[in-house]
């Protein structure tokens, strides 16, 4: 039967990473790539059994892709820290690996909770992820933010829930939509993109229509309220910020 490495890349996760490892004590193998945590988040990795390797922090997708290269097993389940394998969606990955499938790779929904409460609604669910799978056909995509898995290969989907811990409260939800809309603006700028009066003006608002709408984000109450809202934040801070590097760009080739 083929054996599973889960790999983790942290940060000062150490509010995180016992009940993330603990959700994994059923795999053959831990791995915890480090970016020289300042908050104990290593030693507590070991305590808990994973075996960790400590390393400069080179981006989302590069810090995952050297975290897969490293581990001991082909078949690889990566998870967040802020994220837990329920025992039913464990119960349902080791079935998958031990049965005979020309799959390389397998989608998991995953779901959120904030504000209270798990939403079922707006573009957080379901937010499937390519999580698991085989390395020797599949790789990390090197992109600055967003980062995913891109399989050679056919791809399956799991039905169990990947439990997403994402934010402690409004704050936090909005100083990592700050960090990701700077790496998503350099992101689409690095492929070409650009943003203008039609980007900022309609896009945001359409966001917030899909969200709140379209994918029922009314049926999550408030929380589906604010969070569309913030949905819709994030796409106007991503396109204005691209905008804003192209003002930039243009002025220094001016001078």
């Amino acid at each position: 039967m083929p054996k599973l490495s889960a790999t983790v890349i942290t940060l000062n996760e150490a509010a995180n990473i016992r009940e993330c490892l603990a959700a994994l004590d059923w795999v053959d193998e831990i791995l915890v790539v480090d970016s020289d945590s300042t908050d104990g988040t290593a030693d507590l990795a070991r305590m808990a059994g994973a075996r960790v390797i400590v390393r400069e922090w080179p981006g989302y997708a590069a810090q995952k892709d050297f975290a897969a290269a490293q581990a001991t097993h082909d078949w690889l389940l990566s998870v967040d820290a802020d994220e837990r394998v329920t025992p039913e969606l464990a119960a349902e990955i080791r079935r998958t690996i031990e049965q005979s499938s020309d799959r390389v790779g397998y989608r998991v929904p995953r779901i959120t909770f904030h504000l209270g409460r798990w939403i079922r609604h707006t573009d957080w669910y379901p937010d499937y992820q390519l999580r698991l799978y085989d390395r020797r056909h599949a790789s990390w995509a090197m992109r600055l933010v967003h980062e995913s898995v891109t399989a050679r290969g056919p791809v399956g989907q799991l039905s169990h829930d990947l439990q997403h811990y994402a934010y402690r409260d409004i704050s936090h939800h909005y100083e990592t939509m700050q960090r990701y809309t700077t790496l998503a603006a350099s992101q689409m700028a690095s492929e070409g993109r650009t943003a203008g009066l039609f980007s900022v003006l309609f896009h945001p608002p359409a966001a917030f229509l899909r969200n709140y709408v379209l994918k029922a984000g009314f049926l999550d109450g408030m929380p589906g309220l604010i969070i569309s809202a913030m949905n819709a934040h994030y796409v106007f801070l991503k396109f204005a910020k691209l905008w804003a590097l192209q003002v930039t760009r243009q002025g220094v080739k001016k001078d």
